[in-house]
């Protein structure tokens, strides 16, 4: 029998209804006074249809309509109507996630509803930091008391550690010391510079252990009169974990392994010089079932003095030549492409859909360059900064270090600048200067979808930029489909004692009535070559550039179907090098040196440099009867080398993939070396290949780079964070009141920031940077807290596209005493991220997720702000004042409990 009185002493009363169930007389339903505004979600409220508020946010209603909100009480208080307002906005849009997960909805209308979406998170930000609340609060994001920055900025380091280069026994001969082993140590200090030579043959007949060679090259320096010290690093070995199936099953650790550590002295910069070198080849991959895990692949090229290539530790795919390997960071989901700067290093262009913990990306999708020491240490990484989402797809590099960066972007890129259509890709170039800094940017972009796919240095400061559009670039005629298209940009400043930036002088648009791209280009004095697909034909154009690098077209030459991709086109020797994968047996060039093996092959083609047909020109194919694709390619001395990938005839998608390094005489078509490997999942796919003159050395071995080491990362928020100048945030006071706008500036570092915090809040916040001695490397963070004896603020995202607390992983909301007295009001964090999107089912599901929680935030202000009732104490737990929603609650069941005594 239900026990009554327990069901009703949970709303404070009781019933004269005996513990034992026996019927006495029926009490009436209680009737309570209103003592608050019927709430939308309640079951007496007539709830909107869903289809409904979405078709109305897809009108274009505003979803946040306080005029839209009636309240059934009167003198309630403004907070109702204002909180009501926003539960609507949020009810609608949980409609537009709901909708944007239909199966079978059409591209057009998921587009469509993704962009009301992004629409609709911006209004509610910027409503939530502009109204002011009487009694409560409400935030976007949550209450606490302080707030740390996940972007932490690693001090200058004080030492170098390299990758292990000895497993097992530290007194052991070491492998890596073996051989012929010299090169050169250069100290730089305030007084000048000097080179310290190491050459361990004169240690003589003394065993090349870790203790002996470590003592030899610190004798070396102690007698150079410097401070700076190599040791032997331990790095302890740990079990591993593998799954088989659905078992997770731990691995016996392995042996210790050992690296070298050096120990930079007070005031010394620390640099490596090998003594004989060869050329280094670098390629970029990605390996696994998903392709997603990316690498970057270290070879020593044939020729040249330095000692031969050896394997090293943890190295279970080594081929011969490989010199060195590294595991790109977690949250990369391509690497697209990669050159060498002067200095040796490598940038790699890699997509990100998560940043590293200590540097956050703004969106869903960001385009990183990832800066690589010789000795495959990733020195820095420079975040594109794209609000919603964006892809790199090339990269140049000109001959003083400055690095232009091309692809697509969707949504806003510079802030509050979205282009046409929010949702809609547009065309990208950057420039950014040697350190990584951003020089400028320019967005241009068709009316419907566009990408730049190749970028390149001509003379003069002049950038080009080809790429595809579907429909009219600006100034010209679409053809039809995918059109290819050819911009270039003038360097100069548009204000006088102003900076460079890139100022278009000329947009062509080319192609077919078909779809067409352009996936290779060059430079050559006054000509530019492009390659690509044009309506399946592999097409090859010259433009000519005049004096002002306009370009105009020249001539076109076709090669045949193409079936297939164009990896490269360069100038080599006064002929034009085309390079690519087809299927087509028979590609329009006579002279063929080797013949199409069957599948898909890999094409080196010939041509004359004016295009027109030449008894000079060439076709060499490479590849077996399975599938062989061309990746990148890059000529040096008269070489050709492919990096890309080959499959068994007949291979399935799920079947191994193995990568290749190829190299090919240009002249004869003869293949002079050609090194194949697998990956982790029997999935190895190369995306890239660049050129090192001079790179690979002994030092390789060593795990020692080429250059300076331990170089201080940039304190600039520009450089080091996804962070771009004219993002913003703002902070408003806790009891509301005007908003001051905190905005990025191209100086910025975390010290100014907190300055600029300190000012805006009314020194209701402090915040200031503090040294996180438990992260490893030791790093510093910015860090936001009360004031003492002060209200707090309330800090808020800045607008879509335009938001600087993403970039510095710092969270909107109210920070202040979160235990208030019991007369102040009370905050309600909603943790809603900007970041939302209906990108994906994933994403969908988080939205959904997300909304749901916030809607329960704000029904929990709703109760909280319901006035005590007095004189009613819960007889079950003693405690006193139900709200309204109880009372409600309390009627119902005694009504229920009137129809069942009856």
């Amino acid at each position: 029998m239900i026990n009554n009185s327990y069901l009703l002493g949970l709303f404070g009363t009781t019933t004269g209804t005996s513990s034992s169930g026996a019927a006495t007389t029926a009490s009436p339903a209680v009737k309570t006074k209103k003592t608050q505004p019927t709430a939308p979600w309640s079951s007496t409220a007539t709830p909107a249809k869903a289809s409904d508020l979405v078709r109305a946010a897809l009108g274009g209603r505003r979803l946040i309509d306080e005029g839209n909100v009636s309240l059934d009480l009167a003198g309630a208080s403004t907070d109702y109507r204002k909180m009501f307002a926003l539960y609507q906005g949020l009810n609608t849009l949980g409609a537009l996630a709901d909708r944007a997960g239909v199966k079978g909805l059409s591209a057009s209308e998921a587009a469509l509803v993704s962009k009301r979406f992004g629409e609709g998170l911006a209004e509610l930000s910027t409503y939530l930091s502009t109204a002011s609340f009487e009694d409560m609060r409400l935030v976007q994001g949550v209450a606490q008391t302080s707030v740390k920055s996940t972007y932490a900025l690693e001090r200058a380091p004080t030492s170098f550690v390299t990758a292990p280069i000895h497993d097992g026994d530290p007194t052991a001969t070491v492998k890596a010391f073996e051989g012929d082993v010299k090169f050169s140590v250069t100290v730089k200090t305030a007084a000048g510079e000097q080179a310290i030579a190491m050459d361990l043959s004169d240690m003589g007949a003394t065993d090349r252990s870790l203790a002996n060679v470590t003592a030899y090259m610190n004798g070396k320096l102690e007698d150079a009169g410097v401070a700076t010290r190599i040791s032997a690093q331990l790095i302890p070995a740990e079990p591993k974990t593998v799954k088989s199936g659905t078992k997770t099953i731990t691995l016996p650790a392995g042996p210790d392994q050992w690296a070298l550590k050096v120990n930079g002295g007070t005031g010394e910069a620390i640099s490596f010089q090998a003594v004989d070198t060869s050329d280094a080849v670098y390629v970029t991959q990605g390996v696994g079932k998903t392709g997603t895990a990316g690498q970057l692949l270290k070879f020593q090229a044939d020729g040249g003095a330095a000692p031969a290539a050896r394997q090293g530790i943890d190295d279970p795919f080594w081929v011969e030549g490989r010199v060195g390997h590294a595991d790109l960071p977690n949250g990369v989901a391509a690497v697209k492409a990669s050159a060498v700067a002067p200095d040796g290093s490598v940038w790699v262009v890699a997509e990100l859909t998560a940043g590293d913990a200590s540097q956050p990306i703004k969106g869903a999708r960001d385009v990183a360059l990832m800066k690589y020491d010789p000795a495959g240490n990733l020195m820095q990484t420079k975040l594109l900064g794209a609000a919603s989402s964006a892809n790199g797809f090339s990269i140049a590099i000109d001959d003083d270090g400055r690095v232009a960066l091309a692809g697509s972007v969707t949504g806003a890129l510079e802030p509050g600048k979205s282009g046409d259509n929010a949702a809609v890709a547009d065309s990208f170039v950057s420039v950014f200067d040697s350190s990584g800094q951003e020089l400028w940017t320019q967005r241009r972009g068709a009316k419907a979808a566009d990408e730049a796919t190749e970028v390149r240095f001509g003379a003069d400061g002049m950038v080009f930029v080809a790429g595809r559009s579907k429909s009219a670039m600006p100034g010209n005629a679409a053809l039809g489909g995918w059109d290819s298209y050819l911009q270039a940009f003038q360097e100069k400043p548009i204000k006088i004692n102003g900076p460079d930036v890139g100022v278009n002088v000329a947009t062509v648009q080319f192609g077919t009535s078909g779809d067409d791209s352009v996936q290779a280009m060059t430079v050559s004095g006054n000509d530019l070559y492009t390659a690509g697909v044009e309506n399946g034909k592999a097409v090859v154009r010259r433009f000519t550039l005049d004096a002002d690098g306009v370009p105009s077209l020249a001539s076109t030459r076709d090669l045949g179907y193409a079936s297939g991709a164009i990896a490269g086109i360069s100038v080599e020797n006064g002929k034009v090098v085309v390079t690519g994968h087809t299927e087509n047996t028979a590609l329009d060039i006579a002279t063929v040196t080797n013949a199409h093996a069957g599948g898909s092959d890999v094409f080196i083609a010939t041509l004359s440099t004016d295009l027109q047909v030449s008894a000079s020109d060439q076709l060499t194919y490479f590849g077996g009867a399975g599938a062989d694709t061309a990746a990148d390619v890059a000529i040096k001395d008269g070489k050709v080398w492919i990096a890309g990938t080959n499959r068994a005839e007949g291979a399935g998608k799920d079947d191994p993939t193995s990568g290749y390094l190829a190299q090919i005489d240009l002249a004869t078509g003869q293949v002079q070396s050609n090194r194949t490997w697998r990956a982790d999942g029997d999935q190895a796919k190369p995306t890239s290949l660049s050129i090192a003159a001079g790179g690979a050395s002994v030092l390789d071995r060593l795990g020692l780079p080429q250059g300076q080491i331990m170089q201080a990362d940039s304190k600039l928020l520009t450089v080091a964070t996804s962070a771009r100048v004219g993002d913003q945030f703002s902070i408003s006071p806790a009891a509301g009141g005007r908003a001051v706008t905190v905005t990025i500036d191209a100086k910025d570092t975390l010290e100014s920031l907190a300055k600029k915090i300190n000012a805006a809040s009314g020194r209701q916040l402090e915040a200031k940077v503090i040294t996180d001695l438990k992260a490893k490397p030791i790093v510093q963070r910015l860090e936001i807290k009360t004031a003492a004896n002060k209200d707090g603020a309330v800090i808020s995202a800045g607008a879509i596209g335009k938001d600087a607390l993403g970039a510095l992983g710092l969270t909107p909301g109210f920070v202040g005493p979160v235990k208030p007295d019991k007369d102040a009001i009370k905050t309600y964090g909603l943790n809603l991220s900007n970041k939302l999107n209906l990108n994906d089912p994933a994403s969908i599901k988080a939205a959904i997720e997300s909304l749901a929680q916030a809607m329960t935030a704000v029904r929990s202000s709703y109760r909280a702000l319901a006035p005590s009732t007095g004189g009613i104490t819960n007889t079950q737990t003693g405690n006193g004042s139900s709200t309204a929603y109880q009372q409600t609650q309390l009627a119902n069941y005694q009504a229920a409990l009137s129809r069942l005594t009856a």
